[in-house]
């Protein structure tokens, strides 16, 4: 049984907050946990208002970005967008994109065909973009370019100016000659820079704001009418995708955005939502967005051309949308069939040589590279250590992608490594190498003591169950749920709180249905009961007549127009 933990707010600030506030206690107490400690901050937190939203001048390079693409657009340069595969590098693309044709350009917009390009700004894409775009005298790179050094100085030798918009950790200086929007790569954004944790479609959107506000200044018509928050349905999809924190001023966007995505205009989301089963009027989670719509997305860039979602989300035919998503659909399928397969085999390979590497794992076989990132997280969560799996590339190269585990910085364990790397890059928690075949035994030596060093020789330890607030079951009424929702949305360095409330006992027992799923009601109080169900547990049904303490989600359920009190079973414990 997973251990329990619970940690008191520091002072008397969750009251505080309660009486400022009026609100519940438990509500009071999550918000004094998540750093706020005055009333105007949680209001802020609770309604958080566009307006609340940094000055985009103050990011760095931001008004270096925007006037240069002013200029391009007044001088009618070819502009030629280069963006990454995944859903953040589409929406970027996206957003740029329309923003820019709305402003009067004409740009060329290309994505990276990874079977044959491989990652990012590679020579190859590069190379294709000039070919097939003509020359250009701006080009401007979304989610990759940070340590494209040579690829960005041979397109400064060739009279191209370079803007990179990127959040990816830099190993190198900036290159010399580019306009670099990046706040990982400047010292004087530090941690707390509200535009810290962005992923690069938020970083767009900035740049974005700060060329309308510059051209609205300049009296420009076009941009004074572009309203810019229609384009936060994107910024949402590529913010919870690309697993950034939702915290500061990615919650604030992701709150007005997953708003916005419930009722889009834009056709090609549209018909992405109708062939992912997300209704048109059905209140939008971010885990719509990351189980249902991103994954579609992927599918492309893992399978195929990661172009056909861009183009989707462009386009204003419906038909045409239609077919698209019902494409996507099918290579979302088949991504699923070839994950399964390459994950099965996998766990194999690693089950034999787990004794032999207790601290970090690498597989490594002929596989699509398209899946081994998805592969890599299911294999570290099973085996509770750092993952990285490998596909055979051709030319005696594999090349793949690895998941961590809290308390181990993956790109401090590469870094020991890099000498025997061809390639590498990524976040503490995911990243992406490429390594000659003949070296892989070598690299799994040396990433294992890597990480156990980083661990201090110990075991990683799977995470207690943290208890936000305990309850009393009676306080679980409909003005608290109310209040409840307004702290989503939930997600990556947000995590929905868990409850704990102690001491029910069920009359009935649970009712079990499908695998290894049950509900059963608890009583709140003399007239109110509470509907409660488990999903995929693997401990037995609790028992009846006997004292538990139970740690749940509590949320609204809405359906069929009406909405319902409801709770999801995390973990059962005998009462104490």
């Amino acid at each position: 049984m997973t251990l329990w933990t619970y940690h008191p707010p520091p002072g008397d600030i969750a009251a505080i907050l309660e009486s400022g506030l009026q609100i519940s206690p438990a509500v009071a107490e999550i918000l004094a946990k998540n750093g706020i400690k005055t009333a105007e901050e949680g209001e802020r937190h609770l309604r958080p208002r566009l307006a609340h939203l940094a000055d985009p001048a103050l990011i760095s390079n931001v008004q270096k970005a925007a006037g240069r693409i002013a200029r391009a657009i007044a001088s009618k340069e070819k502009i030629s967008i280069l963006g990454d595969y995944d859903v953040d590098g589409v929406t970027s693309t996206t957003l740029l994109v329309d923003v820019l044709r709305a402003l009067g350009a004409d740009p060329s917009y290309f994505v990276p065909r990874r079977l044959e390009e491989g990652y990012g700004m590679s020579a190859a894409v590069v190379g294709r973009v000039l070919a097939e775009g003509g020359h250009c005298g701006l080009f401007i790179a979304l989610d990759c370019g940070t340590n494209s050094l040579e690829e960005t100085r041979a397109l400064s030798r060739k009279g191209v100016e370079v803007i990179i918009i990127d959040h990816h950790r830099s190993k190198d200086p900036p290159a010399e000659g580019c306009i670099l929007v990046n706040p990982h790569v400047y010292d004087n954004e530090g941690p707390g820079a509200p535009w810290r944790l962005f992923c690069t479609v938020g970083l767009v959107f900035k740049v974005c704001h700060a060329l309308l506000k510059l051209l609205r200044a300049q009296d420009c018509q076009a941009a004074g009418e572009i309203v810019l928050k229609n384009h936060l349905d994107l910024v949402a999809m590529g913010t919870v995708a690309d697993l950034v924190p939702l915290r500061g001023e990615n919650r604030l966007l992701v709150r007005h955005g997953l708003d916005r995505l419930r009722e889009t205009s834009r056709e090609g989301l549209r018909a992405l939502k109708k062939t992912s089963g997300v209704l048109d009027d059905a209140r939008l989670l971010p885990t719509d967005v990351s189980f249902r719509l991103g994954p579609r997305i992927n599918a492309s860039g893992r399978l195929a051309d990661a172009i056909l979602p861009v183009q989707m989300l462009l386009e204003s035919n419906p038909a045409t949308c239609a077919d698209i998503a019902e494409r996507l659909n099918g290579m979302n399928r088949e991504r699923q069939e070839i994950e399964r397969r390459v994950c099965a085999e996998a766990t194999t390979q690693l089950e034999a040589m787990s004794d032999a590497y207790p601290h970090a794992l690498c597989a490594h076989g002929d596989w699509h590279p398209g899946v081994v990132g998805i592969v890599a997280g299911k294999l570290c969560r099973h085996f509770n250590r750092p993952c990285i799996v490998l596909g055979s590339e051709g030319a005696g190269m594999a090349k793949g992608s690895g998941r961590g585990v809290n308390g181990v910085n993956l790109v401090e364990a590469l870094h020991a490594c890099m000498d025997i790397l061809d390639s590498w890059g990524g976040h503490p928690m995911a990243v992406g190498i490429s390594i000659l075949e003949d070296r892989v035994g070598e690299f799994r030596q040396r990433f294992d003591a890597a990480v156990n060093a980083l661990l201090k020789g110990e075991k990683p330890c799977a995470e207690p169950l943290q208890i936000a607030a305990w309850m009393d079951r009676a306080a679980i009424t409909d003005d608290f749920l109310d209040q409840l929702e307004l702290l989503q949305p939930f997600g990556e360095g947000n995590p929905e709180p868990i409850f704990g409330v102690a001491d029910i006992t069920l009359r009935t027992p649970p009712v079990l249905f499908g695998a290894k799923n049950y509900r059963f009601q608890i009583q709140l109080d003399s007239w109110r009961r509470l509907g409660v169900v488990a999903w995929r547990q693997d401990t037995p049904p609790p028992p009846v007549d006997t004292p538990l303490d139970l740690a749940v989600k509590l949320a609204w359920n809405y359906y069929n127009g009406r909405r319902y009190p409801h709770a999801e079973l995390i973990q059962w414990r005998q009462a104490k």
